[in-house]
């Protein structure tokens, strides 16, 4: 039979050549195309989810300011906190406090170092995983061994000498060490926003204690005056039941007065050496070497505190980048435990020199060498492989729980500084007011009874609500005072200038 000639005839015959070959090659481009589509979503993008964005903190519309004049304080909203906002206080002693303690608190240097271990760990990890490994080996062996039955003697002795160079690698097809690298880099991440936190949590308790050991020691003043007051008045009692004009009663009262003063004391006095040792301890100093409490009222109320908008308060609080940097950590585990579930290519290879001879090792009759190519599919492992999967997906979503409860955390921390701050002034106020009234009143009656128109015990008593009023407003200003502090740790900015350098930004290059 004559075949039909055409023009295109073999035009047509190389198409469908080629539709035949590229439909044989598409049997074997599909699995590992699907193989590598896989690869790039083995596990989630690790992305922080949504977060709300308040119209105002908490249910109470966001204070500008808070207070009355003389002490009035306002609340700059959307301005960028400051670092070192400690020095708001307008205090040196203070200042070189914080400093000191940042200097050579033992738990901030513990914490420090472990960061730096961590960053070297994982130097080591990607040096281990993304190059390949070369070691060099040699020996030096004389060995007895069996002979062969009826074949020769019925042991040989020899010499073993040898040395070769030894490389190998595993080639990373679906990112399984990529994203373990990944994985540890955002864990360092994690622990250097946790540094920064507790460098921000130890400045606000020195800040803290400092104002707590200044209040304690005013309180004990004031205590102190109240307790001469109440011995004076039971003193006069006495006097007066020896004279007939008081009874055992009113003894027994000015007794329980008194007493019940002196019983306070202790409490104060034990509070007070406490907060003391705390400070010594916070700026790494034995509680033997605890400074002297400082004059509450040398602390300054810091006139505006800056107060920052959700979205910026969520990108510059360490607790809240730390719980990210965990959520990307999780994720990049997920693609771990995935990319465990498919092939695996190791190539290895040596080289180097060996006989049973020093001549015949060093010659180029000894030469030895070797390579290989291993490809690794797991098939059945007891459902290990998916139960770890699904544990690393399960450990995902708690960081996504975590991140979302970290964010509500964030606000509410924020929400409950302003809040206490905004009733602080009220309190403050009133308080204020409280004692300059009461000083008045102590005033107009110790003049009254220079001129003898009222008895020393009516100016006592008169003093005594002046002392009441000031421990009102001693308390009061400290506590005005410590939630400040809170506000500024609660917006979150780091201490340094610069935001902390994370180990992911320079490991890709390593």
């Amino acid at each position: 039979m004559r075949m039909l000639k055409h023009p295109d005839w073999a035009r047509l015959r190389t198409a469908a050549a080629g539709r035949a070959k590229a439909h044989t090659n598409g049997y074997i481009l599909a699995p590992l195309s699907a193989l590598l589509l896989a690869a790039c979503a083995l596990g989630p993008s690790g992305a922080a989810p949504v977060s709300p964005q308040p119209a105002q903190y908490g249910v109470e519309p966001n204070p500008d300011q808070a207070g009355a004049p003389g002490t009035l304080q306002h609340f700059a909203l959307g301005a960028r906190p400051v670092p070192q906002w400690w020095q708001a206080y307008d205090n040196a002693t203070l200042d070189a406090w914080v400093e000191e303690g940042l200097q050579h608190s033992p738990t901030l240097a513990q914490a420090g170092h472990a960061l730096a271990g961590a960053r070297e760990q994982l130097r080591a990890q990607v040096g281990s995983s993304v190059l390949p490994s070369i070691d060099a080996g040699g020996q030096a062996a004389r060995q007895r061994a069996l002979g062969l039955p009826d074949l020769g003697p019925n042991t040989d002795v020899y010499n073993v000498f040898e040395g070769q160079l030894q490389a190998s690698y595993t080639f990373d097809l679906f990112g399984a060490t990529r994203f373990a690298n990944s994985a540890l880099a955002a864990q360092v991440d994690a622990q250097s926003y946790q540094l920064d936190a507790a460098r921000r949590a130890l400045a606000a308790n020195i800040v803290n204690a400092a104002i707590s050991a200044a209040s304690l020691q005013a309180q004990i003043t004031s205590t102190e005056r109240l307790l001469a007051l109440a011995a004076a008045d039971q003193a006069e009692t006495e006097r007066r039941q020896a004279l007939g004009a008081a009874s055992a009663d009113d003894v027994l009262n000015a007794q329980a007065t008194t007493e019940n003063l002196r019983a306070s004391l202790p409490g104060l006095r034990t509070q007070a050496q406490a907060a003391r040792h705390a400070l010594a301890v916070l700026m790494g100093r034995s509680p033997d070497q605890a400074p002297p409490a400082l004059d509450l009222a040398s602390l300054h109320l810091p006139d505006s505190v800056p107060v920052s908008i959700p979205s910026d308060l969520l990108r510059q609080r360490p607790d809240v980048l730390a719980a990210d940097a965990a959520l990307k950590a999780a994720a990049a585990e997920v693609a771990v435990a995935t990319a465990d579930l498919f092939p695996s290519l190791s190539i290895t290879g040596s080289f180097g020199q060996a006989g049973f001879q020093w001549p015949t090792a060093l010659s180029a009759a000894g030469a030895i060498w070797s390579g290989g190519v291993s490809l690794t599919q797991p098939l059945f492992h007891g459902g290990a492989l998916l139960a770890k999967r699904r544990a690393a997906q399960d450990a995902y979503q708690a960081a996504l729980d975590n991140y979302r409860l970290t964010v509500l955390n964030a606000f509410q921390n924020v929400a409950d500084s302003l809040g206490a701050l905004n009733h602080d002034g009220s309190a403050q106020a009133s308080a204020n007011r409280a004692r300059q009234a009461s000083l008045q009143i102590w005033r107009d009656t110790e003049r009254r009874g220079t001129l003898g128109a009222v008895p020393a015990s009516t100016v006592r008593a008169s003093e005594r609500q002046y002392q009441n009023a000031s421990l009102a407003a001693i308390r009061a200003s400290a506590a005005r005072l410590s939630d400040t502090a809170a506000l500024y740790q609660a917006m979150g900015m780091p201490l340094a200038d610069a935001a902390p350098v994370t180990p992911s930004a320079h490991t890709a290059s390593k």
